[in-house]
């Protein structure tokens, strides 16, 4: 048995590296897709285009669009017609525009001054972040002006002997918020996820369309043989690539700490790409060519995605959603990942995970073996 298992082994492997549009995949999944992922996704507002609509034109609204400044916003235009404001909002030019009225400066006078904010709100995420920045720059500029006015200073002095309490929230394992280091590592995780089911499938269905399946169920190989014999010059590859993946791009290139056990890690990899390997070749089953393989992987992997919690807390998902989100195998890796390789936490907070990948491997290797035994009938 091990030795007919080693030696379709060794075919599948060679048969992998003479397929060169799967290499060039590989290597561009595992280095370029990372990369980009990185770069391209931030939660952060950066250059955000504001139009500004100053209809005081004193010293105290100049003071203010002062505070509008890089890299958080970026000033495109100043309006000068009520009408511009629709225009350059519907037009793209702008995503925010701020409305100073007139006789700001007074009300500053009166503690009473307000301006008003105008977002175009279709991407609701990055416009929620743009007014909570605002926001911030507002209170600054309150503390500012009540810092100049000797009368507010008097009665600070004379209240210092009242008791106070102060927030001071400090960010655990990413101090600086840096996007790229939870962006590069949810990528690689998507990759492993995606590239293991990919290969098993592509290297099944290429036995099918060749018609080299039949030739290899008349030889001593038995299903099970075959069945493992596809799966694990998969997981190999998948983990192997990775690592080199972890070390040099999301490591070195955008300098994301690796503060956990690499030997944990890698093993309850090894055990996540076999499982989800078992679904490449469940979906191979019934696709006729690689192209409704690639159909159907997408069907599943973007439902398994979207409950994995990476976009979404489980948390703050409804009820339905939270519940249904324990059947993505996604959500027991991506949360076991982040806990090993950002937090280093050790088995003993990690088991569940682990345990939920081991439940999820056993189930979904047994459904596609006993599926493709039953096409081998």
């Amino acid at each position: 048995m091990y030795r007919r298992l080693w030696v379709m082994l060794g075919k599948e492997i060679l048969q992998l590296s003479r397929d060169i549009p799967i290499l060039l995949i590989l290597v561009w999944a595992f280095s370029g897709a990372i990369y980009i992922a990185g770069h391209a996704m931030s939660i952060e507002v950066n250059n955000y285009p504001i139009a500004i609509y100053d209809l005081d034109s004193s010293e105290a609204s100049r003071e203010l669009i002062y505070k509008f400044q890089k890299p958080h916003f970026k000033i495109v235009t100043f309006l000068k017609r009520d009408k511009d404001i629709s225009n350059i909002l519907d037009q793209g030019r702008a995503s925010l525009v701020v409305i100073i009225p007139p006789g700001f400066s007074s009300q500053l006078n009166d503690a009473q001054a307000s301006f008003q904010i105008i977002s175009d709100g279709t991407q609701s995420r990055t416009a929620l972040l743009a007014i909570s920045y605002i926001s911030v720059i507002t209170q600054n500029y309150n503390m500012q002006l009540l810092q100049n006015r000797p009368e507010i200073i008097a009665m600070q002095q004379s209240a210092q002997g009242v008791a106070s309490i102060q927030g001071r929230p400090r960010v655990e394992f990413n101090s600086n918020l840096e996007t790229a280091w939870f962006a590069s590592l949810l990528e690689m995780f998507n990759i492993i996820t995606m590239v293991s089911m990919l290969l098993t499938a592509a290297a099944l269905v290429r036995e099918k369309l060749y018609g080299t399946l039949d030739q290899l169920m008349v030889t001593p190989l038995t299903p099970l043989e075959l069945f493992i014999a596809k799966i694990v010059p998969t997981v190999f590859v998948v983990v192997s690539l990775s690592v080199v993946s972890l070390m040099i791009m999301v490591h070195q290139v955008f300098g994301t700490p690796i503060r956990g056990n690499m030997f944990l890690f890698y093993g309850v990899t090894i055990l996540y790409s076999f499982s989800v390997s078992t679904i490449g070749m469940l979906v191979a089953v019934f696709a006729r060519n690689i192209a409704q393989a690639m159909m159907l992987l997408f069907m599943i992997l973007m439902p398994m995605l979207f409950l994995s919690g990476a976009m979404t807390p489980p948390e703050s998902m409804s009820a339905t959603m939270e519940l249904a989100s324990l059947l993505s195998p996604m959500r027991y890796f991506i949360d076991f990942g982040y806990q090993v390789l950002f937090k280093g936490n050790g088995i003993q907070y990690v088991w569940v995970d682990i345990l939920g990948i081991v439940i999820f491997g056993v189930l979904l290797f047994s459904i596609s073996l006993w599926r493709f035994k039953k096409m081998l009938a």
